[in-house]
């Protein structure tokens, strides 16, 4: 990312986002963003997922200017390169573990044997083999997390974009999450982790700080 900015309009205020962000992250780099609400942290999030696009500045991605591209072509960026994990879990409620698993998928037109495939792959080592046929409320906040992580990487992304992926769990469950990330991380994901976990930020090996749309501090495990 270079001078990144984006503003949105709220009533007659006009509220930037990012300011003339520069940020550049390698493959398979471990990433926590932090700062207080309001610092930018989501916008940023939102334009690294290609979720939403700034108003200025450039943006590669896998060695492409992502800033114009249209969302069709955002859309595709999203699908191959790209898996999100939420605070929330965003779980559609009347699909079992497996077709919440499976849904990207679907819509990208893989085969159901293939889909089948991917799902218990991951769901073995997730450790929900006994719960893919079980629906969103009849599995633990922790089990949630784990079928929203199987979904995020069923498409094998090379970008995972954490977004306070431990917000709605209690401590045990949180650091398991969290465990789980570093493991797909060691094996070469590149992992960003926005966070308000002090603790959790702290196992990053790059952490950045935001303040005002800006990066206020960027530092690196190790460095002085």
């Amino acid at each position: 990312m270079h001078q990144i900015s984006r503003c949105f309009q709220l009533g007659e205020q006009r509220v930037r986002g990012v300011d003339c962000l520069d940020l550049e992250v390698a493959d398979g780099e471990y990433l926590a963003i932090t700062g207080v609400s309001g610092s930018g942290k989501s916008t940023l999030l939102n334009i690294l997922g290609l979720l939403d696009a700034p108003d200025s500045g450039e943006f590669w991605l896998d060695e492409e200017a992502t800033a114009c591209l249209g969302e069709e072509r955002r859309a595709a960026l999203r699908s191959r390169l790209i898996g999100f994990v939420f605070q929330s879990f965003h779980l559609i409620s009347r699909l079992t573990a497996q077709e919440n698993i499976e849904l990207p998928m679907l819509l990208a037109g893989i085969d159901p044997a293939e889909r089948r495939r991917r799902s218990l792959h991951l769901a073995e080592r997730l450790g929900l083999g006994e719960r893919l046929r079980h629906h969103p409320a009849e599995l633990s906040g922790g089990q949630r997390q784990r079928v929203a992580i199987a979904r995020a990487m069923v498409m094998q992304p090379r970008l995972l974009l954490a977004d306070e992926p431990t917000g709605n769990l209690d401590s045990q469950s949180g650091a398991e999450v969290v465990d789980l990330l570093e493991e797909l991380n060691v094996e070469g994901l590149t992992l960003i982790l926005v966070t308000h976990d002090a603790q959790h930020a702290a196992r990053a090996r790059r952490q950045v700080q935001m303040r005002d749309g800006r990066i206020f501090c960027d530092r690196r495990q190790g460095a002085a």
